[in-house]
């Protein structure tokens, strides 16, 4: 079960928690295995949903509980544009679409398998909804979307698992298709989430970017970074903090802290 414990700054890590990081410095990804995974990086999110199918991730019935900018939007009686930039397999959009009647999503994903599931799903209606596949890094959403018609993009546990050398690139590009005033909302891993601090010798690529041992990465996020990213592409900032909760597994008598990143951004 997971523990509320509300925003925060940052978490303060004890003795051996700091002794957990200093190990992972002991033996850091070569550059030659960094390119490789920078350049098979499609090839492991596709693989992924091959062994994962649809199974691996909940719905989030939580996204317009977080984010009320969307329900607000619904309950006003306006027709709602939506973006979901790294979709997965629409465990956030078919929520949405369920609960909203006004909504119409973009959505798209770098797996060409995950887009597929999201198509191949009972509730995926054209009408209501469009998917297809791309690189947030590289691809240009105006070919696909038109230019400043979004009114609310949400990039949710999609930016750390990208190249942080590329962060700028996707947000501009995310920056382009929004409205003016339109809504950037986002939610990843924080920096001294427990995944972050777990991770073993030879996992580390850079400062707070790691690999998996499925050959996916993540990157744990500061507060400054990002607000420093925001206001860099154009986005002015509503809110940008740490949420922390705690996963508590009664069997194990273990508790877990985890540390996320959730901010709303506007595009000036």
């Amino acid at each position: 079960m997971d523990k509320q414990l509300g925003s925060c700054d940052e978490r303060i890590l004890t003795e051996d928690e700091i002794n957990m990081l200093k190990n992972q410095d002991k033996k850091i990804v070569s550059e030659f295995k960094s390119i490789k995974l920078e350049n098979e990086a499609k090839k492991m999110w596709d693989l992924f949903y091959k062994r994962n199918s649809t199974n691996f991730f909940k719905d989030r019935h939580w996204t317009s509980r977080e984010f009320d900018e969307i329900k607000r939007k619904a309950q006003a009686g306006q027709k709602i544009t939506l973006l979901e930039a790294g979709c997965g397999v629409g465990n956030a959009i078919f929520p949405l679409l369920d609960e909203m009647q006004n909504l119409f999503v973009y959505a798209c994903d770098f797996s060409p398998r995950a887009v597929e599931f999201v198509k191949e799903n009972r509730k995926y209606n054209p009408d209501k909804c469009f998917a297809f596949q791309c690189d947030l890094t590289a691809h240009q959403l105006n070919n696909d979307i038109p230019e400043a018609s979004i009114d609310i993009a949400t990039l949710i546990f999609v930016l750390s698992a990208i190249h942080p050398d590329k962060f700028l690139l996707v947000l501009q590009n995310i920056h382009k298709v929004l409205k003016p005033g339109g809504h950037l909302l986002f939610r990843d891993y924080g920096l001294y989430d427990w995944a972050m601090l777990r991770f073993n010798p030879g996992s580390k690529i850079s400062e707070n970017f790691y690999v998996r041992q499925d050959g996916t990465r993540a990157y744990y996020f500061e507060k400054e970074q990002m607000k420093a990213l925001m206001e860099e592409v154009g986005f002015n900032i509503i809110s940008n903090d740490f949420v922390r909760r705690e996963t508590v597994n009664k069997k194990k008598e273990l508790t877990v802290p985890r540390v996320f990143l959730q901010g709303k951004y506007t595009k000036r």
